[in-house]
């Protein structure tokens, strides 16, 4: 199973386009530049990229580069279809700030009033998250990514309702951090107020407009184009193979457009005119200047580090602004599986310039843009090729390093607690998902969706696991990952709770709670169950709704039940909490509460 990457024409639009496109040799500023451009395929293994390089309404250089499909050696153009991944998350709050300009929303009102419904994780959160707080990164809430990457879910309101179960490790507006899930709501609150899909809106209100005609929303839609690229990643350092598409569908507002070099160049001439493009509006003035504006400091990133000439780092609507050697820089990066995109701008420069590679986790868009960047500019140049080079090669060594002491805290010589096939089962979190456990051989498998691989759980200490890759050969990654999963069991001895490290900013790993299979039980045979129980003076009722089975305590809410076979029922939402029917031949006598606070039992009324 593959882990989460470092972790986004009309024909007479066409040929708009490519009439004001000029050869890369027209423009002396970008003398030598294909040169420098072409050497970062080698420096960084990737298989291409495309460029188009904007100023004022006119294309002014545009290239494809290495290759679209490296096995048939199908070259990159710059009207290539790629994954541009979270710069798509720009198109979702230009969305939003039409809709405000219009009067349809206010960015400053708390967001849930625009769903009724749905929930943050707290009371405190529903009534003061504000949409431009989901757009700036600043409601509170940590990543959580593994939610929406890895346990895939069918539906855009079912991974809404999550929501209320994820964590927040920050209070409101206290600390920038990113999260993709606040650009889903954006998107669903964009559908409740017009009545059409996120990707009707865009394409109506921004895409047709700016003639992106071949711009689209899914993988599957974008290997229908002619002109389309294959994702890849690079394998022991090396070697570039191909990697699958991940379908983006359900969390589309932040991040799933496909878009080419020529297409998004009409997006960033709207942005450095004011948000006209062929003298139409598309974009309200008041809105680019609030949404290139910062809203959000980044902590961390204001002061130089390595070059004194690029700082203060921020965000404001869907775009990171910084100082880039002097000069006023918008700009968003977008990865996902087999790409990596760059989109920016110089608003002061009225420059805009688009790198979308093929590459994950690429270096290749940051760098691009830079050395394209200063020439544009006219600054002095810096060898970005040279230090490309000598950050691979930190990483390699790094990554070589990183290997030989992440067991620096292992306990040698410990064992699990209980035999493997013990800790066999699915374990649930309602902000999450399921994880399965299930034991093949003498190992445990870890897997968290049907379509997902699964991943081997090798012993690390005590009943902590790490979870090990495992390639399309069935080879087990000996290097590891680094999240190590640990099982908790009861005071029966039952393993009840695996815990996840999958939100690290979180003080605590996330819980998921065992849930036991549901067993088969005849309706005549639930029957028998029914009654009234005396405990102490207090009568509780069993009874059935339906096939159903549910207990009623006075002064508590009525339990629905689950069947887990032997006579014992889960409640089914009380973790911890069982019943147990005790029987004398074929006759029900008792039930008794298995809790985690004692035990009690009751006797059946006669």
């Amino acid at each position: 199973m593959k882990l989460i990457p470092l972790f986004g024409l009309a024909l007479l639009a066409f040929t708009h386009a490519k009439a004001q496109q000029s050869d890369s040799l027209t423009d002396k500023r970008l003398a030598g530049v294909d040169s420098l451009l072409s050497a970062l395929l080698t420096d960084c293994k990737a298989a291409g990229f495309a460029v188009a390089v904007v100023e004022k309404d006119k294309i002014v250089y545009a290239r494809g580069f290495g290759y679209r499909n490296y096995a048939e050696k199908l070259p990159v153009t710059p009207n290539t279809l790629f994954a541009i991944g979270s710069s798509t998350k720009a198109f979702t709050c230009a969305l939003m700030g039409q809709l405000a300009h219009k009067g349809d929303l206010s960015l400053d009102k708390p967001a849930l009033s625009y769903l009724p419904g749905y929930h943050f994780y707290n009371e405190k959160m529903d009534a003061n998250i504000t949409i431009r707080d989901m757009m700036s990164h600043r409601t509170g809430l940590p990543r959580h990514d593994w939610s929406w990457y890895a346990f895939k879910t069918g539906s855009r309101d079912s991974l809404m309702k999550r929501l209320q179960y994820l964590e927040p490790n920050r209070e409101n507006r206290e600390y920038w951090q990113y999260n993709n899930l606040m650009y889903l709501a954006q998107g669903m609150i964009a559908e409740k107020i017009t009545g059409k899909s996120w990707e009707d809106n865009i394409r109506e209100r921004i895409l047709t407009p700016l003639g992106m005609a071949r711009t689209n929303f899914s993988v599957a839609e974008m290997q229908q184009d002619k002109d389309f690229s294959y994702g890849y990643t690079v394998k022991k350092d090396s070697i570039i193979e191909k990697m699958d598409f991940h379908d983006l569908t359900v969390i589309g507002p932040a991040g799933s457009i496909n878009s080419s070099a020529n297409e998004i160049a009409a997006w960033l001439m709207t942005w450095i005119n004011a948000g006209k493009y062929n003298g139409k509006d598309i974009l309200p003035p008041a809105y680019i200047e609030a949404a290139a504006a910062p809203q959000m400091v980044i902590p961390g990133a204001a002061l130089p580090k390595k070059h004194s000439d690029i700082h203060l780092l921020s965000y404001g609507l869907g775009w990171f602004i910084d100082s880039y050697r002097g000069h006023y820089e918008v700009e968003h990066g977008g990865n996902i599986d087999g790409f990596s995109a760059s989109v920016g701008f110089y608003p002061s420069d009225k420059l805009g310039i688009v790198v979308l590679s093929n590459q994950n986790g690429s270096a290749v868009p940051d760098y691009a843009r830079k050395i394209i960047a200063d020439r544009m500019l006219q600054l002095k140049p810096v060898d970005w090729n040279a230090e490309v080079r000598d950050n691979i090669r930190k990483a390699i060594a790094n990554r070589k390093n990183s290997g030989k002491s992440k067991d620096h805290d292992r306990i040698k010589g410990t064992k699990p607690s209980h035999q493997l096939s013990a800790y066999e089962g699915d374990f649930y979190h309602p902000g999450y998902g399921t994880i399965s456990i299930v034991q093949h051989k003498n190992g445990l498998y870890l897997k968290i969706a049907p379509e997902k691989d699964s991943m081997y759980l090798s012993h690390f200490h005590y009943d902590v696991f790490e979870a090990r890759g495992i390639d399309d050969k069935g080879v087990i990654d000996t290097t590891g990952t680094g999240l190590r999963f640990t099982f908790r069991y009861n005071d029966t001895g039952r393993v009840e709770k695996l815990l996840a490290p999958l939100e690290s900013s979180l003080k605590n790993p996330l819980e998921f709670t065992y849930q036991p299979k549901r067993a088969a039980v005849p309706k005549s045979t639930l029957e028998k169950y029914t009654g009234e129980y005396m405990l102490g003076a207090s009568s509780v009722r069993v009874y059935m709704k339906g096939d159903v089975l549910y207990v009623f305590v006075p002064g508590q809410p009525e339990y629905e039940t689950t069947p887990t076979g032997n006579h014992t029922f889960t409640l089914t939402k009380l973790n911890g909490y069982r019943v147990r029917f005790g029987l004398k031949g074929q006759e029900v006598e008792t039930i008794t509460f298995l809790q985690p606070n004692g035990t009690f039992e009751a006797k059946k009324k006669k």
